[in-house]
């Protein structure tokens, strides 16, 4: 059974930066996309970037584009989520999934971590 376990997550000043990862036991790629997305406190689970494991191809949200990149490491079954220049607003629960379809529609997910925490300090 593939789980997918997230860590990185803290506490950061605003500007700072923070690398997320996301572990899979298992064999995560037989789901081809895997994503992130994040929860603020009384809000909806929003996508913040998605990749085609089979294609490479990367998909930001315009909230997070250009400060933050999703890449994998096929070698250790793992996925990342490089933050910077981080925000107060991008204070969250960050959540890995995985699923078959290219998108950040979080219902097309059928495998999430538990999720790490990111608070960013103004």
């Amino acid at each position: 059974q593939v789980q997918v376990v997230e860590s990185g997550g803290g506490s950061v000043q605003a500007g700072g930066s923070l690398r997320l990862s996301c572990a899979a036991s298992g064999d995560i790629y037989s789901r081809r996309c895997v994503a992130w997305f994040r929860q603020a406190p009384g809000k909806e689970r929003e996508g913040v970037a998605v990749m085609d494991t089979v294609t490479g191809g990367t998909y930001h949200a315009a909230s997070v584009k250009g400060r933050f990149t999703i890449s994998q490491d096929n070698a250790k079954n793992t996925l990342y989520l490089q933050m910077n220049s981080l925000k107060p607003e991008d204070t969250a629960m960050y959540y890995c999934a995985a699923g078959n379809v290219y998108t950040l529609t979080r219902e097309r997910y059928n495998l999430w971590g538990q999720g790490t925490q990111v608070t960013v300090s103004s």
